[in-house]
């Protein structure tokens, strides 16, 4: 798997489309003074693969991690991204700290799924993605932030909530044109999820913005504002 750069800075290594991977896509601002990565990967092993293309790419090292939200498949990858600064939505921290106090392990995720069969889903796309617990740490982000905060580099990340998870945030690239979406408008997770939930449409329609060129969802194909807009009226 390799980087793609998709428009001005920015670089996406792509996502699973298989969704029992839980695999999302992990997108790289490239600067001089530090890149940015947005989510950690979904485990220190899809880390590492990140980490091995950026170099691979001759990109600079990075010197920020934003989490878009405390979601496993965005944050346990984080262990593996040495001397980085952890940003996160501030209500991502309890939770987080929750998660961290975990005793993780293939016997644990078993046991999990045994008390609670809806964690199936979630819980064996965990065991599949870490082969070794040896130094895994669940990371609550270093610098929080309530509504905006705009990096060194010019990375705008702002919070916008929403139903799959309270501390969700997108990260805006103003120079470039694009706006990393994370999991912000899709359902809640599926183990928390009833069949009256769907897609905030709202959420994604509200994130639409003539200044913005594309949008990048992160189990999703990158869509440009004009796919965008079509997508949002033909799901309304």
């Amino acid at each position: 798997m390799e980087l793609r750069h998709l428009a001005g800075r920015v670089w996406l290594f792509p996502g699973d489309p298989d969704p029992f991977a839980v695999r999302p896509t992990v997108a790289v601002v490239a600067d001089d003074r530090g890149s940015v990565i947005v989510d950690a990967g979904q485990s220190p092993a899809h880390a590492r693969e990140v980490r091995a293309a950026l170099a691979a790419a001759g990109l600079p090292e990075p010197r920020w991690l934003v989490y878009t939200h405390h979601h496993w498949d965005h944050v346990w990858g984080a262990c593996a991204w040495p001397g980085v600064e952890i940003v996160g939505h501030a209500s991502g921290v309890a939770p987080l700290r929750a998660e961290a106090a975990r005793p993780w392990s293939h016997r644990y995720l078993r046991e999990q799924v045994r008390e609670n069969p809806r964690l199936g889903h979630s819980f064996r796309a965990r065991a599949m993605a870490v082969d070794s617990w040896d130094g895994f740490a669940v990371l609550p982000p270093t610098r929080t932030f309530a509504d905006e905060l705009t990096l060194p580099t010019g990375v705008v990340v702002r919070h916008v909530g929403g139903r799959h998870a309270p501390d969700s945030a997108v990260v805006l690239v103003p120079d470039s044109g694009v706006l990393l979406l994370g999991d912000c408008w899709y359902p809640p997770p599926a183990h928390l999820r009833t069949p009256e939930d769907g897609p905030d449409l709202a959420l994604a329609a509200s994130l639409l913005d003539d200044d913005v060129a594309w949008y990048v969802s992160a189990h999703d194909e990158p869509l440009p504002l004009a796919e965008a807009r079509a997508a949002l009226a033909g799901a309304g």
